[in-house]
């Protein structure tokens, strides 16, 4: 039970890191695990924000892996979502990499928590 506390309390953390990401702004799920004081758990990050990819208040699209690749773009509604959602914002998706995601990566501060 603790575990599933824990684990619970790990996913919100997630949702308010993500939810500050600047509109227009990407990061990518291992910036977010180092924030959050876990560098390797990158694809725990990756299974929280499944959970609320579909939920318009945590704006999931804009976390990719370390290359810029929209990994997760099986779990939005439709073929083609997140990259709409991203192209929405400005940015260009060719074949499902970010163009300019070093430009655009928000590395997210220490105190993003507080």
């Amino acid at each position: 039970m603790e575990h599933e506390a824990e684990q619970i309390s790990f996913f919100e953390r997630v949702y308010n890191v993500t939810c500050k990401i600047p509109y227009g702004k990407v990061t990518s799920y291992g910036a977010i695990a180092k924030v959050l004081g876990s560098p390797k758990s990158a694809r725990m990050v990756g299974w929280a924000l499944n959970a609320v990819h579909n939920q318009s208040d945590v704006p999931a699209h804009r976390v990719l892996n370390r290359n810029g690749l929209l990994t997760g773009k099986h779990h939005f509604q439709g073929t083609n979502l997140m990259q709409q959602l991203l192209e929405s914002e400005g940015h260009i998706v060719i074949n499902n990499q970010l163009q300019d995601f070093e430009e655009n990566f928000w590395n997210p501060p220490m105190d993003v928590l507080y």
